[in-house]
């Protein structure tokens, strides 16, 4: 029983994480401007906040769950100012040469920064509890060693995708010329503003 439950996590963990959205354009750019590890790091920081949001609907957490759903008029706007922020400075910023190594730090920053964005859409709580009540889990007395499974399935599913998505535009990444890099930072950039506009409209 509890193998088939880290199945079904590792389905949906993978499925929640592989429509491309603002996470998947991050680990996109990052993989192509600064390699493989740059880009896993930032899908690992997504498929860790999928798992804090996956423990908090699985375990039968419901004032977690009440709380950041309730709390969403101000955590979606945030999230979106924070998303503007992070696509206009990816904009502006210059490439005229691919850099050597990441700078001390930036692993750490880019880790926090998927987290923070995966985290400020309440909304991944409430797909997590409707998919885990389905289940039979959510609930007192539903099982703790079943969640825990599903959960590491979650987590596992969605780690899954984040080191596809980074290793195949990682393979590009020696390829890429200082004027393509450029053009890479003008895109992304704007598409992620526009995400993040998109979700602070909404809210108003």
């Amino acid at each position: 029983m509890d193998l088939s439950f880290f199945i079904k996590g590792l389905i949906f963990g993978f499925s929640i994480a592989a429509p491309v959205g603002p996470i998947g354009i991050l680990c996109i750019r990052r993989s192509l401007t600064r390699g493989w590890t740059s880009g896993l790091v930032t899908g690992m920081g997504a498929a860790t906040a999928d798992a804090i949001y996956g423990s908090a609907a699985g375990f039968g957490l419901a004032g977690i769950t009440g709380f950041v759903v309730g709390q969403r008029a101000w955590i979606q706007p945030f999230g979106g100012l924070f998303l503007c922020w992070l696509g206009l400075r990816i904009f502006l910023s210059e490439s005229d040469e691919k850099p050597a190594a990441e700078a001390p730090g930036s692993a750490a920053m880019g880790y926090l920064s998927a987290l923070l964005l995966t985290l400020t859409n309440p909304m991944t709580i409430l797909s997590f509890a409707a998919v885990f009540a389905g289940m039979g889990l959510g609930s007192i007395g539903a099982g703790n060693m079943a969640a825990g499974w599903l959960v590491a399935g979650v987590f596992s599913g969605s780690m899954a995708w984040w080191i596809i998505l980074s290793s195949v535009s990682s393979l590009f990444n020696t390829r890429m010329s200082a004027k393509a890099m450029r053009w890479i930072n003008r895109f992304s950039g704007a598409v992620l503003t526009g995400f993040g506009l998109a979700v602070v409209i909404g809210r108003l």
